[in-house]
């Protein structure tokens, strides 16, 4: 007797997959290609009953327009009290993977997918741990999504955010760049940003730990000047700790006198 299986797979942000099983196929089913923001259930379930309760938590969580069905009914073997940690795992959380997939494979869970920070993911895996009883294994594969690093990565263009000599004093060079961050911190819509400053090795490094932080300080303020909400962003000074060039040519200090920008985790 063939093990039930449920895979419901979103292919869009916001929208993940689900699924329970181990090994079982829809007989003469062909896979569907979810059009945008549809989430697709297959598999194999033991009864009509067991069909309707998962179909109806994804049409709760996702829309009922949204739910593509391809479940079968089958002589499939069912684990105990499946039905009901089915209904425990299929959550509004899962709507923060895209690209996802979680999949039940008897004592078997699994999640796949892309989320918008470290502390989702483990959110996410400790949610579904802690809804499953003991002899179920969890296999957290979510992970990080890199798009929105991206964006900040692209818009600075390996461009360094120009301050006065030894002053934590933007130019108006310094102050175009920031101009080009803040629409893309825009376009990220709440998401938290660290501001982390840099300097090269020449002096003392307590000095240059208080001109990196200063200066990370003044990237906030303008930020925060202009509209963007300062709860959404933390600045951090590095000194020359973190170069990413020689300290041993002008250039290389150049480099190294420098902001960065990283989505926080």
């Amino acid at each position: 007797m063939r093990s039930n299986q449920l895979i419901a797979q979103a292919l869009l942000a916001g929208l993940c997959a689900i699924a329970t099983g181990a090994n079982a196929q829809n007989p003469g089913l062909a896979p569907a290609a979810p059009e945008p923001g549809q989430v697709l259930a297959s598999g194999t379930v033991p009864d009509e009953g067991s069909k309707a309760a998962v179909l109806a938590k994804l049409r709760e969580v996702y829309g009922a327009d949204k739910v593509v069905d391809q479940i079968a009914i089958g002589p499939v073997a069912m684990p105990a009290n499946w039905n009901g940690y089915v209904q425990k795992l299929i959550t509004p959380d899962l709507k923060q993977i895209s690209r996802g997939q979680l999949k039940i494979d008897g004592s078997n869970v699994s999640l796949r997918g892309e989320v918008a920070n470290e502390a989702v993911r483990q959110r996410i895996a400790s949610t579904v741990a802690t809804s499953l009883n003991p002899t179920y294994t969890v296999n957290n594969g979510l992970r990080v999504s890199a798009a929105d690093q991206s964006i900040l990565d692209t818009t600075l263009a390996n461009r360094t955010v120009e301050f006065e000599s030894g002053k934590a004093t933007l130019t108006p060079a310094g102050k175009a760049i920031l101009d080009e961050m803040l629409a893309a911190l825009f376009k990220l819509k709440g998401r938290k940003v660290e501001i982390i400053g840099h300097t090269d090795s020449a002096g003392l490094r307590a000095t240059n730990l208080g001109l990196s932080q200063a200066r990370a300080e003044t990237v906030k303020a303008y930020f925060s000047s202009h509209g963007l909400n300062g709860d959404l962003l933390t600045a951090s000074g590095q000194g020359p700790d973190r170069p990413i060039a020689s300290n041993d040519n002008a250039d290389g200090r150049a480099r190294n006198r420098r902001i960065e920008f990283r989505m926080a985790q």
